[in-house]
């Protein structure tokens, strides 16, 4: 199968790796440093219990258009990223190509596909403007919620630190051939995908302790296990949880483990940086909007208040303008030794 992985960052490089393992023709869209280490060298991956894998000879480039049509595309890039490729995207694609976007957060076809008083409704925190959603043809996409976590150690060297499930489902909750396929390629891969009749309530789950542990995580420079051990941060986190839940149960969805337990698997983790904290010590713009600002726009079409919710996003969202307009990385260090 032709995949190409655009956004060659933690999570695509990790894919892109066990996939081209697999036998799969797989291409990397990467810039920079990046593509540069994986045209050279390859792309690396060190995996939680220290194995390496080393694939050389991938296809690299950071044209969408001079990869060409493919049979799946996945979009490994962070949501604010997405709109940078929709106008590029048509060149990769054919009649029966497959999207799946591996975004955090509330996506911005959330509402696509899905029957009831909301369905087609722009999700203005991920797609301002619409455009996304209007570019992308919603049947070609494959719901996918992303768990293993990973960071790009270097250019072209992934570490990944745990995790290998990618569920996957379609939007309106059929069982397509196409997604078992996709769910078969996963797992030859060494992955377990999956096929899920609600993928919604599953990105729900994964969004439970993402809109809570990452932006307290990026505010206080804390990892998992600080924040879940630390009395007031672990009930801020609970108290974040519940106005998510709220929301969430007014569009239809129910949790399949309790508030208490998806904390001890966050704590479970152990030190590790969310993908926010490394955002903000490498000056990069942190993926505030979809995965806590979404919620905010959610519960006011819902009618639920989430105060707790907004407090922690106005104060990351300051961060994050800083960031931007001052260019600046922002990293605790330690106190030089008197």
């Amino acid at each position: 199968m032709k995949i190409c992985i655009v956004g060659a960052g933690s999570i695509g490089g990790y894919v892109g790796v066990k996939l081209a393992q697999a036998g799969e023709d797989v291409t990397f869209i990467a810039r920079n440093a990046n593509l540069e280490a994986i045209r050279s060298r390859g792309m690396r991956l060190t995996m939680s219990d220290g194995v390496e894998h080393v694939v050389r000879q991938l296809k690299a480039t950071d044209s969408l258009a001079e990869a060409g049509p493919q049979d799946l595309v996945i979009l490994g890039m962070k949501a604010n990223q997405v709109s940078a490729v929709i106008n590029d995207l048509p060149h990769m694609l054919h009649e029966n190509t497959v999207i799946i976007p591996m975004q955090n957060g509330i996506p911005w076809w959330y509402f696509q596909r899905q029957p009831g008083a909301f369905e087609d409704r722009v999700v203005h925190s991920v797609d301002p403007d619409g455009r996304i959603m209007k570019a992308i043809d919603p049947s070609r996409i494959l719901g996918c919620v992303v768990y293993p976590a990973c960071e790009l150690a270097a250019p072209g060297w992934v570490r990944h630190i745990e995790g290998d499930r990618f569920p996957i489902g379609e939007l309106d909750g059929s069982e397509t051939e196409r997604v078992l396929a996709i769910s078969a390629l996963f797992a030859r891969a060494g992955f377990k995908a999956p096929v899920l009749n609600n993928i919604r309530s599953e990105i729900w789950l994964k969004l439970w302790g993402n809109l809570t542990f990452n932006p307290i995580s990026a505010l206080t420079h804390s990892t998992l296990v600080d924040i879940c051990q630390f009395p007031l941060s672990r009930e801020l986190a609970a108290a974040m949880m519940r106005e998510a839940e709220a929301v969430a149960t007014r569009l239809g969805i129910s949790f399949r483990v309790t508030l208490e337990k998806r904390i001890a698997g966050a704590e479970k983790v152990g030190k590790h940086k969310t993908s926010m904290l490394q955002d903000v010590e490498s000056g990069r713009d942190p993926e505030i909007d979809a995965l806590v600002g979404a919620v905010i726009e959610l519960g006011k079409i819902t009618e639920v208040p989430t105060p707790h919710i907004e407090t922690v996003y106005a104060l990351m969202k300051l961060l994050s303008v800083r960031i931007n307009d001052e260019k600046l990385a922002v990293r605790a260090q330690p106190l030089a030794a008197a």
